[in-house]
Order: C-alpha cells, then structure tokens, then sequence
C-alpha cells in the first residue's frame, strides 16, 4: 500500500458532533456509537478539510501506508447515499397515520381554563425534519423556526415565545444524518421561500452543527432570507449573548 496522509481520529476526545462529517465532502466519516469513525481509508483524501470545525482536536492527518484515494468508489458512495435519502421521503408501507400532515389553528389566547398554563401555538403536524416534505403547504412563505430537538424542554413558555406564529422543524444532526439534513433544509428553503429563519440550539458545541447545516442550506437557496440563530442555556433556558 502506499504512504500518503489519512485522517486520524483519537476517539477520546471526539464529542460526536458530526460537525467534521458535514465538513467532509467525500462522505468519509460516520457517527458509530457517539464517536466518529472512519468508512474506508478509499474515501479519504487527505486533505484535511474535515479538521477545521472539529471543536475538541480530535482529528488530524497522519501520513502511514493506505489504501489509495479513489475518486470512482466517492462518488459511487455519494450516490448511494442519495439515493437511500430520496427513499425515505417516500411514504412507509403502513401508511401510518402518526405522520399524515395536518394544518390547524392554534388555540387563541383566553379561551376556557384548562389544565395547560398557556395555549398551544403549535400550527401543523408533522415537526420532525425527516417527516415534512418539502412542499408541505404550511412551509409555503412561513417564519421558519429550525429548533434542536432539546429546546423545547429546557426554554420555559416555548410556545409563546418562540412557537408563536412561525412553521417548526425539529431535529438532531447528532442522532441523524447530518448530510441529509443539509440536503432537506436547503430543499425545503427552496420550495417554500420563507419569509425568515430562527435556529434555536443549546449551548453544547455538538449543537452547533444544526447552526451550520441551516445557514449552508439558506446561502445556497435563499441567501437574501433574514437568518438569526440563537443559542439557550441548558440550566434555565436563557438566550445566550
């Protein structure tokens, strides 16, 4: 085999962020139990473009023996990859009912008392990203609010202030795959030219990755889209500075 530069992954410090997949235009790494791995030396080309949004150090380029780059197996993997995307917008064979879309008004204030401190603000139905087409009607020239899937549990009046008005789309490129997210939301800003775009993250650095995904997607569909992202605190749900 011959000696070239190769990624080097040191897995204690790796945080699984997946902000280097993002990075990675070759498709070369993968989160495997929290830690980044590397799919095959083939994949790599050792140039290191993945190293520049790692937050903990974890990656560098070694130079050792390796299988050589090969550009042909790339672009196979990239377009396996696509195509396995494209199936899942597909709808599942149960037809189940839990991700059917639904549009509805949210409840206005001062209605009857119920149990709940304040009303709902939630206006359609699915939230997850890898369940919203990206027709989906109520996206269509929407406030977009692009939330991590922890902010609803730690920021106290959610609905009122932030849900409040704008469509939302949840997630977690962490625990999904990050490249798909980027290809969705940039479909998604697309299709639907929306009228503006919060991103709401937690404080933690893996949660940044959502950040990046949504502004790559809006430079590249809709540049002219107003985009604030903000950050909250895990311990009281503050907006971070």
């Amino acid at each position: 085999m011959p000696v070239r530069q190769i990624i080097r992954i040191d897995e204690a410090k790796c945080m699984g962020c997946g902000q280097c997949i993002i990075d990675c235009a070759e498709g070369a790494l993968k989160i495997v139990e929290g830690k980044v791995k590397l799919v095959g030396e083939i994949y790599c080309d050792g140039l290191g473009a993945c190293l520049r949004g790692c937050p903990t150090g974890a990656l560098t380029i070694e130079e050792r023996e390796a299988q050589a780059f090969d550009e042909a197996a790339v672009e196979n993997l990239l377009a396996d990859r696509a195509s396995s995307a494209g199936d899942r917008e597909e709808p599942m064979p149960c037809g189940c009912p839990g991700s059917a879309m639904r549009a509805f008004d949210p409840e206005p204030p001062g209605g009857a008392p119920t149990e709940l401190c304040e009303p709902s603000a939630l206006s359609h139905w699915p939230v997850q990203l890898m369940l919203i087409p990206p027709g989906a009607d109520f996206l269509d020239g929407a406030d977009l609010l692009i939330c991590a899937d922890c902010v609803p549990f730690a920021v106290p009046n959610f609905h009122t202030r932030f849900l409040d008005g704008r469509a939302v789309l949840v997630g977690c490129p962490k625990l999904d795959d990050a490249g798909h997210y980027r290809q969705k939301l940039e479909a998604i800003f697309a299709a639907a030219s929306p009228r503006s775009i919060t991103v709401l993250r937690m404080e933690v650095p893996c949660c940044g990755g959502l950040a990046q995904i949504v502004t790559e997607a809006r430079d590249a569909a809709v540049p002219d889209c107003p985009l604030d992202i903000r950050g909250v605190r895990i311990q009281d749900g503050t907006l971070l500075e």
